[in-house]
């Protein structure tokens, strides 16, 4: 039970200080839609998206209002489309069904145009890589990931040169709205089955047949209860940024187990991920700079986002036993006030954000660069960072916007959510021989564990 403390805590932290349901999404098996015809799979791909989730919208909206609590997106996740496609090889026109079904039931973005393809791709797969830029540019709430490294596998590296020209073209056939074609794809490295949030969430083949999958997001309500902590040392600030990452995991419970009850539909997770949002007060990195650091990027900040991130994660565990998906604090540049301005100013730099990633929930998020970046060093990029993922045994990604006719210093503008960047630099050193060779790159010893 809550307590009646409780509620009156999580009002205020709703009232003032950001608190939200950042997503409610409904994770759907497609396997039943999968047949040798294209417009076949593609029917009942749409049916079956709008049969399962046409009350979502409805159903998360009768919560919000229930419990006072906002909902900020409503998603769909499915089964992974190169999959649900292969035998077909109708990719587009199921991404179009997927988009249709997606309007229809008035969601706002739909992911699970995926791969995973971390080990070796099939001829199937290839030809769903190949639909994927173009498909970006022809559906408005289609997402896309492509899982291209784990530790058990090790890293794909044919995948790794995929996932750059790709994210290089999405940005070209988009190019007149700054790349945002781009905004939805993301590279994986140990991508999760449960990712309740864009652009990675696909429905894992182990999930039930439905299931909800809730994100919250606070960190607006983190950065408020750190200011009362004054003087106190690490440990006190880690205590604080538990206790409070508990309190907002209660709040998503609460959410997620209603509406698989009022949804049919089994209860998934709490991802307890802090998401930001452009606004003012709702920002991870000032979160950090309230711990102790002039200005993100300077020598600490990944010291201070691995105590972050680690006290986010013990108190959500304590408070709900399915926590799950990505949990922890993300880092997207776009969606976030202080790393915005961190980065304007040249307090935060590529490298530095990549060795944040070793220590935080997902990996290099909406990044805009200049537009004539090579695919091959975005390709580079994706490898570092599934470097870090897979020799730490931790999920990575990169999400990167290459934004034409656009340079160093000027700004990527990409609306809603999505907020808007500053382009940063990129080392402009080429790695296209290490990209060339191809072949895969092994898992780490440690990876052997049976």
């Amino acid at each position: 039970m809550i307590s009646g403390i409780e509620i009156l805590e999580t009002v205020k932290m709703i009232k003032e200080h950001h608190l939200d349901i950042r997503t409610v999404t409904m994770g759907i098996s497609l396997t039943e839609a999968i047949s040798d015809s294209a417009e076949a799979t593609a029917k009942k791909v749409y049916d079956k998206i709008t049969f399962s989730a046409g009350k979502l919208v409805s159903v998360a909206d009768k919560i919000a209002d229930m419990y006072g609590i906002p909902i900020v997106n409503k998603r769909v996740s499915v089964t992974p489309i190169s999959i649900v496609g292969a035998a077909s090889r109708g990719f587009e026109k199921i991404a179009l069904a997927m988009d249709r079904a997606a309007s229809e039931i008035g969601i706002d973005f739909i992911g699970g145009y995926s791969a995973l393809v971390q080990k070796g791709i099939s001829d199937s797969e290839r030809a769903f890589l190949d639909s994927v830029p173009e498909v970006l540019h022809s559906t408005q709430k289609v997402c896309s990931s492509v899982n291209v490294a784990s530790t058990r596998a090790g890293i794909n590296m044919e995948a790794v040169a995929c996932a750059g020209k790709i994210m290089k073209r999405a940005a070209y056939l988009t190019r007149e709205r700054d790349g945002i074609g781009a905004a939805k794809f993301v590279a994986f490295a140990n991508a999760v089955e449960d990712n309740p949030f864009m652009a990675g969430a696909f429905h894992g083949v182990g999930e039930a047949d439905r299931v909800i999958n809730v994100g919250v997001s606070g960190p607006g309500v983190v950065k408020t209860a750190l200011e009362s902590v004054g003087d106190g040392d690490l440990s006190v600030v880690g205590e604080v940024i538990k206790r409070t990452a508990f309190k907002i995991t209660r709040v998503g419970q609460l959410v997620a187990r209603k509406a698989a009850e009022l949804l049919d539909a089994s209860f998934g997770i709490v991802d307890l991920s802090l998401a930001p949002t452009p606004a003012v007060g709702d920002s991870v990195a000032r979160i950090l700079e309230e711990i102790g650091l002039e200005r993100v990027g300077a020598h600490g900040t990944t010291a201070a986002l691995m105590l972050l991130n680690d006290a986010v994660k013990k108190g959500g565990i304590m408070a709900s036993q399915h926590v799950g998906g990505l949990s922890g604090a993300f880092i997207p540049v776009s969606e976030d006030e202080g790393m915005i301005s961190a980065a304007e100013t040249g307090a935060l730099r590529l490298e530095k954000l990549e060795a944040m990633t070793a220590v935080c929930s997902v990996g290099l998020d909406m990044i805009a660069v200049p537009g004539d970046t090579s695919e091959e060093i975005i390709s580079a990029i994706i490898a570092d960072e599934a470097a870090i993922g897979v020799v730490n045994n931790k999920t990575t990604a990169v999400r990167l916007i290459p934004v034409y006719g656009k340079g160093v210093g000027e700004r990527a503008e990409f609306g809603g959510l999505l907020g808007s960047a500053p382009i940063m630099a990129v080392n402009p050193l080429s790695p296209a021989k290490l990209i060339s060779r191809g072949g895969r790159i092994a898992a780490p010893v440690h990876a052997n564990k049976n």
